[in-house]
């Protein structure tokens, strides 16, 4: 105890006054020549710092090349690509608009002999399922407004700048050199004005990138990732070693067909072998051959332990299949499934496609009101109210897959019945039967609106009964009530009483 307080006085006497602080120190502060320094010291990070969700840029352009690869050379990878883009677009998209004139720019822009969508769609969704990325610039007519879309490969993209205050939103896109040594900007679309969008900070970042405005839609991304990645990443190995098994197989059935002729000389010496060998041709097929039994013929196969393998290349291929929510019998592997058990099989496959039929649906969405975007600045509109359903674009996909009607129909009818029994009891509201009804309409692919459907069949009920000259109306549209007046079915002037009796 004594020892600490000693030291602690000690430290205080020696304590820098401030006449001490003020001085200059006679030898400046250096660094540590580094003495802590190792060699993966630029590969750390701070804790508090922000993660990398992207691919390193090496990386990013491997996994471009080899997804193209496969789609080129690997069926499997190739299948898997095409089937949901078949599905999607099989049976043709359309944009379509409620106003006339906003419909007639849609398809102008649409049929446009550059833009050709019907057939440049399918290749934009193969792009953006191999690359993980869809960049298309757009070229807009100053004096039309009319919109025409190129493509920007992703292999030609250096960088993709963020905003500084939101890191999950893209604002401009940096190409690599090209052969003439120029570097082009592009400004990410967004749409909306700019001051309603970004912070002064980000709107002077923007202003820099004056090469152009782009469309890029992006898949598989990360959370806090910036880059797309390919829906083949993940499976570009097992494809590959796939590929490999089966290259192998072939080899290895190719040599179980392999044969060699032994023949055995019996008491011959080996100058007499020789000799013989010399002589010695592979007989050809249908010739005869003549011998003693001192010479013997004997045709040698190769003892590989030839195995069925069917099992193990079933295997590897629904791995693959598997990783892509692809069912088995999709790509020629029936297997045990019959008509039921595939129909079951294939949901979660259309969830999936169901998922990409949205994302693309959103992308041709926001093209289509880019479009009337343009066409209105051009006649000096410039705020639009995209709630109004003269601006609202849609895209209308075709059904990917056509559904068993019969159940639903079934459904519908008993729901119908059990509602209308409920409501005539007294048990549920109009309001809440139609609700039900409109759910198992809804498995029909028929949307219903359970509120403005009610106000309507009431207004309507309304209209019979006024033009109905057998019926007088009193006003009343929800009971029974008008038929009051009606002799027969008004109950008799003792009903109170009888009840009370009973």
């Amino acid at each position: 105890m004594l020892d600490w307080i000693a030291r602690t006085l000690a430290a205080a006497s020696n304590a820098p006054t401030s006449a001490h602080l003020t001085e200059e120190p006679d030898q400046p502060f250096r660094e540590a020549a580094g003495a802590t320094v190792e060699d993966d010291e630029d590969q750390w990070r701070r804790l508090s710092g922000d993660a990398k969700r992207d691919l390193a840029p090496m990386t990013q352009e491997r996994m471009q090349k080899v997804a193209a690869y496969l789609w080129e050379s690997n069926q499997l990878g190739n299948r898997l690509v095409e089937l949901p883009i078949a599905y999607l677009l099989s049976e043709g998209v359309r944009l379509t608009c409620d106003d006339e004139e906003h419909q007639s720019w849609l398809d102008t822009w649409w049929h446009d002999p550059i833009n050709r969508m019907d057939e440049r769609l399918p290749e934009f969704l193969r792009g953006l399922a191999l690359f993980g990325e869809l960049i298309l610039p757009v070229f807009v007519n100053e004096l039309k407004g009319r919109v025409r879309l190129g493509f920007l490969d992703p292999s030609c993209i250096e960088h993709i700048a963020t905003d500084p205050d939101n890191r999950a939103q893209p604002i401009g896109i940096v190409t690599k050199r090209d052969a003439r040594g120029r570097v082009f900007r592009y400004r990410v679309i967004l749409l909306g004005e700019e001051s309603d969008l970004f912070t002064p900070a980000t709107r002077a970042l923007r202003e820099k990138y004056t090469d152009g405005e782009v469309f890029y839609l992006r898949l598989n991304v990360m959370p806090g990732g910036v880059r797309g990645r390919s829906d083949l990443l993940s499976q570009a190995d097992w494809l590959d070693g796939y590929d490999q098994f089966l290259f192998g197989e072939m080899d290895r059935s190719a040599f179980l067909r392999s044969f060699v002729w032994d023949v055995a000389l019996k008491g011959a010496t080996p100058d007499e072998v020789e000799a013989r060998a010399k002589k010695i041709a592979p007989p050809k097929p249908g010739s005869v051959r003549v011998h003693n039994d001192s010479e013997a013929w004997d045709a040698v196969t190769p003892g590989l332990q030839a195995a069925d393998l069917s099992e193990l290349a079933r295997l590897l291929r629904n791995h693959v299949l598997g990783g892509a929510t692809v069912p088995e019998h999709w790509f020629g592997g029936g297997g045990d499934v019959n008509r039921a058990v595939g129909a079951e099989m294939a949901e979660p496959t259309m969830k999936i496609m169901a998922m990409r039929q949205r994302l693309v649906k959103a992308m041709l969405e926001q093209m289509g009101r880019y479009v009337l975007w343009q066409r209105a600045r051009i006649n000096s509109q410039d705020e639009i109210d995209w709630s109004d359903d003269a601006w609202r674009v849609e895209a209308v996909f075709p059904e990917m897959s056509p559904k068993d009607t019969t159940k639903y129909a079934a459904a519908l009818q008993q729901v119908i019945v059990a509602v209308g029994i409920a409501v005539e009891q007294g048990r549920l509201t109009e309001l809440t039967a139609l609700r039900l009804i409109a759910a198992v309409a809804g498995r029909l692919g028929i949307e219903i609106d359970a509120e403005q459907e009610l106000a309507d069949a009431i207004k309507e009920r309304a209209e019979r009964r006024a033009e109905d000259a057998y019926t007088e109306d009193d006003g009343d549209l929800q009971g029974d009530e008008g038929d009051q007046g009606d002799p027969a079915t008004a109950p008799p002037a003792d009903a109170p009483a009888q009840l009370e009796d009973a």
